[in-house]
């Protein structure tokens, strides 16, 4: 009973934690200007300047907190809010997508190995779960196991997010001093908008392993009937 309602926790309660935090995080302070008063893409233009990365674009795309950054095209692509937002939360937030694009021109290897890991992370969460349930309900150990070992490639690809995640987001806040974007007292509130958004990334980590060990669970009971 206990194993139980841990796992309900993990799996229900930590998510909705966690995009509340950030949520509520953001809303805070993106009412909160920064002292420079740059908006969200005049920052990130200026911190890939500074690091000569002229070739990197910036885009502005709809959708609240949709910001990210494509290695493919070597865009960095910013919500409205953020695009034109003049806000401690469009500043970090803004930074923080900058933190990929310097990973990426560094060639860090965290961020090769889960852009390595994409196809079959993509596919594993994708067919896993059909070959998992097929193989339960056929009785087909072998089906049941392919399944598992695909979703494990897609929990793995949870967990080498954080690394790179968290190391973009150190990258921002050093960027953001550095080029005078905030002061020194406003460091704290940005290490709050970036250390809530990391959150959400921990907490999708976490429910990815327990999904992963309940499976294992079950293809182990499966095994000694």
């Amino acid at each position: 009973m206990i194993s139980f309602l841990l796992y309900f926790a993990i799996l229900l309660i930590v998510p909705i934690w966690a995009s509340s935090r950030v949520k509520k995080t953001y809303k805070k302070y993106s009412k909160v200007p920064t002292s420079s008063s740059m908006t969200g893409a005049e920052v990130a233009r200026k911190i890939l300047d500074d690091n000569g990365l002229f070739n990197v674009r910036i885009e502005e795309v709809r959708g609240m907190l949709s910001d990210h950054y494509d290695p493919r095209s070597k865009v960095i692509r910013l919500s409205s809010d953020n695009y034109h937002g003049r806000s401690m939360a469009s500043s970090a937030v803004s930074a923080h997508e900058v933190g990929h694009a310097i990973q990426d021109a560094e060639e860090y290897a965290f961020l090769k190995f889960r852009s390595a890991l994409v196809p079959v992370a993509s596919f594993g969460s994708n067919i896993s779960i059909f070959l998992i349930i097929g193989g339960f309900l056929l009785g087909f150990t072998g089906l049941a196991l392919a399944g598992i070992i695909f979703f494990a490639a897609a929990v793995l690809f949870q967990f080498i997010t954080l690394p790179v995640e968290f190391d973009a987001s150190n990258r921002a806040m050093g960027q953001l001093v550095s080029t005078g974007t905030i002061r020194n007292d406003e460091e704290r509130k940005t290490k709050k908008v970036l250390n809530a958004a990391a959150m959400t990334y921990v907490a999708g980590a976490l429910v990815a392993l327990a999904e992963l060990l309940r499976f294992v669970f079950m293809f182990v009971g499966m095994n000694q009937e």
